[in-house]
């Protein structure tokens, strides 16, 4: 089977792309795919118990979100947009890979700053339009340090804001996970399937025996990038930082139950690293992927997955297509199956949509 880009396209009424999240995170629906009967149910995220039990792992990203969207001015005070990607090197905090605009009137050399905050210097530019950028702040604080002060979230754009105080500071709050780790604020976009959980959701899984492990992926902006070739294979991936401590590794090979993905970023960390590994490391293990995931693939180390409705034309929509019809290119029909009825059914799609359990 050719895998044309079009076999991933459908059709998304505009009031369903989700512009803010449900009142309460678990509130949010969700569709619980049992893959092998190749049927679905509608129920809501809180009733989420229900489908897991004692010995299962729930094998989620801690990376926080950065307020990653910084406001400037040019020496001549022409007005600059800086959004943060990722750091040039994991250990190096105030060297980063960025989007600038207007690029095109920032060439390296350029500078750019906020008074009382930082000045930044572009070394490098990038044929993706991408820059290397230096920043300095007083004392040498790290701008993610900055950006918790004054930038904004950097929400995808499907999501329209107006500039209010009182929706950045909602934004603040929601476009981030319950357990995102305040020491890794890495992410360029929140790893949207964990934003359903609340802590007492978590709790109550953690009572009825349900375990944690914790990976960090960097997620970058790359995650929304539409696959804009004919041919899906030959579409470049981007490449993410992720990190898998020890003792997640020992979860991955030893797991008591199920090994359950909570989102694709964690899928794609855990299907890289297993296909790099044969048993686990006494060390943290660090290193980028570009991990591309659509069918047939076959899994190494999940038997099941939470993920939300993604974009058309998207590669995790490959990715979930997989999952569903593992070895096989079926779970892209299938996929389209549900998706139709999830639209029929006026799910809410995107980051701050529904979700999906697929077993």
């Amino acid at each position: 089977m050719r895998l044309t880009t079009d076999l991933f396209d459908f059709n998304l009424p505009p009031e369903l792309i989700a512009q803010h999240p449900s009142e309460r995170r678990d509130e949010s629906r969700l569709l619980v795919v049992h893959r092998k009967e190749k049927r679905w149910e509608h129920r809501t995220f809180s009733e989420l118990p229900e489908w897991l039990r004692a010995g299962d792992i729930l094998f989620r990203n801690n990376a926080a979100v950065i307020p990653a969207r910084l406001h400037a001015k040019r020496p001549t005070g022409g007005a600059v947009e800086c959004l943060l990607l990722t750091r040039v090197r994991p250990n190096v905090e105030n060297e980063w890979w960025c989007l600038l605009k207007p690029g095109r009137k920032l060439p390296v050399g350029a500078q750019f700053g906020r008074d009382e905050y930082f000045t930044a210097t572009v070394l490098e530019k990038r044929s993706d339009g991408t820059a290397r950028v230096s920043f300095s702040t007083s004392g040498n604080i790290p701008i993610t340090q900055i950006a918790e002060k004054i930038g904004d979230v950097p929400l995808p754009p499907y999501i329209v804001r107006n500039g209010s105080s009182d929706e950045r500071a909602a934004d603040l709050s929601r476009y981030q996970t319950v357990y995102a780790d305040k020491s890794k604020v890495v992410a360029a976009a929140a790893p949207t399937a964990g934003l359903h959980f609340t802590p007492e959701l978590l709790q109550r899984l953690g009572a009825n025996g349900v375990d944690f492990a914790e990976v960090t992926l960097h997620v970058g902006l790359g995650t929304f990038k539409p696959i804009e070739v004919e041919n899906v294979t030959e579409h470049p991936m981007h490449r993410e930082m992720y990190e898998m401590p020890a003792v997640t590794q020992e979860k991955l090979f030893s797991p008591k139950g199920r090994r359950i993905a909570v989102g694709t970023t964690s899928m794609r960390s855990i299907e890289d690293f297993l296909r790099n590994h044969q048993k686990a490391e006494a060390t943290p293990y660090v290193t980028e992927t570009d991990i591309f995931i659509y069918p047939p693939y076959s899994f190494s180390g999940v038997e099941a997955m939470i993920t939300n409705f993604h974009q058309p034309r998207s590669t995790l929509l490959c990715l979930v297509s997989a999952f569903l019809c593992p070895g096989s290119t079926d779970g892209i029909e299938l996929l389209k199956e549900i998706y139709a009825d999830a639209i029929a059914r006026r799910y809410r799609f995107f980051s701050y949509g529904d979700a999906m359990l697929l077993l």
